[in-house]
């Protein structure tokens, strides 16, 4: 996109402030009854204020959320669009999400649409935000779209902040029970046996074998640590194929435990979005289309896209759904029964809040076995360094008695 600089007659070049938004020093240049005398075409950097559409990076949800929720309020009180925007960037405190509301209020006084000025920035609005903004636009509901934004970013915000909460004990005491056991293979054991090294005789086998794993460590801990870190980055270069990466995301399916979690968050992830959009007054096959793009495993994507060609030639939504195979039984019986009662909408929404309250429960429940398991899997490690070394001492007290 292309934006356009104003000299105006009379002004010299230090007339406009550093900075100045090219609309703003129109608007400027008329006031003061001046006379353009240059017109210079200036490319436009990609996303925008502050470099956040495009390859830039966004805000988090729950700014979003917090600027989304403020957009409905005004809205609800009959404000025009780009008062509103005008109101919530002078509200917020970030220069980012600042710049951001201001160059949409820009695009907006140009004469673009709400959901269209967005799109110059689907790093901080993504496509299921703007094609429900567009739909409110559309509908005359914009206030309660903005309402059902901010309700959907702020529970997605939450549930994320969760798993990651529940995940993140876990993770540390991995790490710790990692880190004790690689130091005392590499440090403790190599000086506790070597009082073991001129007795001259036979060393019990479980001794031996952790003689040979503290060695083993030394001597090739850091090339074992270099093997690790170019195959993980050489999974991720692989992963950037999609064929090896919907390879991947099939495996991850068929393993026991973590393939229905990865069915619970993709199902829960696409039946709150087509709640949004389908209550919204989406069409059907652009919700559906919008539905696909939030999955983020691609089997479960291509299952979606596969079923939207089955409802064109005139399936309904939760056979062509069952047809896959990938979604749980209860979404699908929901959605058929929805279809079947005319409440698609209120079915769509109770599919989502059963998925993610399975969700919870499921990485709950995996949280609490998982940490029992590894501390006892850290005490059986603990408990066999510390027999590898009793045993010669028990060995020379039989002999020495």
């Amino acid at each position: 996109m292309n934006t356009r600089r104003w000299t105006p007659a009379g002004a010299s070049a230090r007339g406009s402030p550093k900075g100045t938004p090219p609309g703003r020093c129109a608007r400027g240049c008329a006031r003061r009854d001046s006379t353009p005398l240059q017109v210079e075409e200036v490319s436009e950097r990609r996303g925008g204020a502050g470099g956040l559409g495009g390859g830039g990076r966004g805000i988090s949800a729950l700014d979003l959320a917090l600027a989304t929720r403020q957009m409905a309020t005004l809205a609800r009180a009959g404000l025009p669009v780009e008062e509103i925007l005008g109101t919530v960037a002078r509200q917020t405190e970030k220069a980012r999400i600042r710049n951001v509301l201001t160059a949409v209020r820009t695009r907006v006084m140009e004469g673009h649409a709400l959901a269209p000025a967005m799109a110059a920035f689907p790093r901080v609005f993504p496509d299921l935000y703007r094609t429900t903004v567009a739909a409110g636009e559309q509908s005359g509901h914009l206030d309660l779209v903005l309402e059902r934004l901010a309700d959907y970013t702020e529970s997605r915000n939450a549930l994320r902040q969760k798993v990651s909460m529940a995940l993140f004990y876990p993770l540390i005491l991995t790490l710790v029970a990692i880190g004790v056991t690689v130091a005392l293979l590499a440090f403790v054991v190599p000086e506790v046996v070597q009082v073991f090294a001129g007795i001259g005789q036979d060393l019990p086998w479980l001794t031996r074998a952790l003689i040979a794993a503290s060695d083993a460590l030394r001597d090739y801990g850091f090339w074992v640590l270099t093997v690790l870190v170019a195959g993980f980055v050489a999974f991720r270069r692989l992963l950037r194929r999609e064929h090896w990466r919907e390879r991947y995301h099939r495996l991850l399916l068929r393993l026991p435990l973590i393939g229905r979690l990865v069915r619970g968050v993709n199902t829960a992830r696409f039946a709150r979005t087509m709640s949004i959009l389908a209550t919204s007054g989406v069409p059907l096959l652009d919700a559906l289309r919008t539905g696909a793009e939030v999955i983020g495993n691609l089997p479960m994507r291509s299952a979606v896209i596969a079923a939207s060609q089955r409802i064109r030639e005139g399936s309904g939504i939760g056979r062509a759904l069952e047809h896959s195979g990938y979604f749980p039984p209860m979404t699908v019986h929901l959605i058929k029964s929805g279809e079947s009662s005319g409440r698609l909408n209120e079915m769509l929404e109770r599919a989502a809040e059963t998925q993610e309250r399975e969700l919870e429960t499921r990485i709950g429940m995996v949280v609490a076995l998982f940490e029992p398991l590894l501390i006892v899997t850290m005490g059986a490690v603990v408990l066999t360094i510390v027999l590898a070394i009793l045993l010669p001492i028990f060995e020379l007290n039989q002999l020495v008695n």
